[in-house]
């Protein structure tokens, strides 16, 4: 989440003999002779959480880290971990296949978690010996309470640490569906999927770039200071830190870094947001003095990125009104507000699937007509597909029902959100996600039954972002191509 899309530690309690617990410091090398590192412990725990209740990997991940004692340098590692083990999963367990006596499926879910995890390090970490991967795999099994299956889980991890060179996964020429599912890790259908919108070699590319590792992409906060400013500040806890490619605000600070510490991002200085993400904003193109409405506002990055917009005026008047249907994300965003220092942000808890006509905001209409909003962003709930470098818990947990399910109240949310909009004003519609029936497709439908819309041509978009625009004037971003997430952005705008 990171993106993007957690470093910090001191020490905890001895653990009692025979528990399996961590103990007292909780590094590397600190714990029982008998007990897992507390960082394979964690992983193995945040793990469980993703595969046994669906938890999203960052939620799961930030609480456990949160509540540790870890240093700096075990988050980061137990991030990696967790991230890796999710990401390069389907490779694993092809692999994994070739040294047990059994299917992955029937052994115990926690087992199968932790010979993932032991996998993922004998495979992918040239810093830790086999020796140490298989010995915490085989501890980390003994403090789960899994007794039995320490003996399976040695066996098992040790033929893999001789054998795993010799296997060769399906080539790309071979069978394009089997090397994208067990040399890639991608699932099944979403490998069809790709295959069937940009053919073998392109799909290919774009699994690749979602197994890599996402920079940490910040948003200067422009009512603070401009990018160059925060450029060369930030420069000096972050000397990786680089001017971003495509959005005018973006910074890349590199791959580590534990921003809430980060003195600049208590003050408000900047946002964690992918360029992507940054890009619809840019497209949505508020001006001073505008009112504009978010109708799928949480966790806030593209509200607060709208709200800086309009602020660049103090004499202007305009607002945001952010809505969202989950009370307790729409608390990250009054969080989020306040950080950042922003005004005139209006945040309402509802359901933009229903109708929006009674929608009121201080200060607009007052002469007690309807609400007319200048410009609105349906930021639509979406496969996510766009996003897997960042997310790669979603390949695991979304279904290949779920973007015909999710076209439908994107379509509704599209309907609600075009009954508020004024004559001339623009809506954009945006998801991060590759799929046409999620996307374009719902442009089509959309402007079919709304003739009263027009789509915005590529040349009346912001100068900056035409080179960026297809020739439909959408924008089109993918991980392999521009290093960003994946995202969608049309931009419709009322002429009757």
């Amino acid at each position: 989440m990171a993106d993007s899309k957690g470093d910090g530690g001191r020490g905890g309690r001895r653990s009692r003999q025979g528990r399996g617990r961590p103990s007292s410091r909780g590094g590397e090398g600190s714990e029982r002779a008998d007990a897992p590192t507390l960082t394979r412990l964690l992983a193995t725990r945040v793990l469980e959480r993703v595969e046994r209740s669906q938890a999203y990997a960052d939620i799961a991940l930030h609480q456990s880290l949160a509540r540790s004692p870890l240093s700096g340098v075990d988050r980061a590692l137990t991030t990696e971990l967790v991230y890796g083990t999710l990401r390069w999963r389907g490779r694993l367990d092809y692999f994994l296949s070739h040294v047990l006596n059994q299917e992955l499926a029937t052994l115990d879910p926690l087992v199968a978690t932790i010979l993932r995890l032991g996998a993922y390090q004998l495979m992918f970490s040239d810093r830790i010996p086999p020796s140490a991967a298989v010995d915490q795999a085989v501890r980390c099994t003994h403090a789960v309470g899994n007794h039995r299956a320490t003996g399976l889980v040695n066996a098992v991890l040790r033929r893999l640490s001789r054998e795993w060179t010799t296997i060769v996964p399906p080539r790309l020429d071979d069978d394009a569906e089997a090397h994208l599912v067990h040399a890639l890790s991608m699932p099944p259908w979403i490998a069809r999927r790709l295959i069937e919108i940009y053919g073998p070699e392109e799909a290919a590319r774009f699994a690749v770039a979602c197994n890599q590792p996402p920079p940490i992409t910040v948003r200067a906060n422009r009512t603070r200071c401009d990018r160059d400013t925060l450029l060369a500040k930030l420069r000096e806890r972050h000397p990786k830190a680089r001017a971003g490619e495509l959005g005018e605000d973006a910074i890349h600070l590199g791959h580590v870094g534990d921003l809430g510490r980060d003195p600049a991002f208590r003050e408000g200085d900047y946002s964690v947001q992918d360029e992507a993400s940054q890009l619809v904003v840019e497209f949505l193109d508020p001006q001073p003095g505008d009112w504009v409405l978010d109708t799928c506002a949480a966790p806030g990055s593209k509200t607060t990125g709208i709200a800086e917009r309009l602020m660049a005026d103090d004499g202007a008047k305009g607002g945001v009104l952010a809505l969202d249907r989950n009370g307790r994300r729409l608390k990250l965003v009054s969080q989020a507000v306040r950080r950042l220092g922003l005004e005139g942000v209006h945040l309402l808890q509802r359901d933009a699937t229903l109708p929006l006509g009674d929608l009121s905001v201080p200060g607009m209409n007052d002469d007690g007509s309807l609400p007319r909003f200048d410009r609105i962003l349906v930021d639509a709930p979406c496969s996510g597909l766009g996003s897997l470098r960042r997310n790669p818990d979603a390949r695991w947990r979304v279904d290949a029902e779920d973007p015909d399910r999710l076209a439908e109240i994107q379509h509704t949310l599209l309907l609600r959100a075009a009954s508020v909009l004024r004559r001339g004003g623009s809506l954009v519609y945006s998801t991060c996600t590759v799929l046409p029936e999620e996307n374009e497709e719902q442009i089509v439908r959309f402007l079919e039954t709304n003739p009263n819309f027009r789509r915005v041509e590529k040349a009346d978009l912001p100068e900056r972002l035409r080179e960026l625009a297809s020739d439909q004037g959408t924008l089109n971003l993918t991980p392999h191509e521009h290093g960003s997430d994946g995202f969608f952005a049309a931009r419709l705008e009322r002429i009757e």
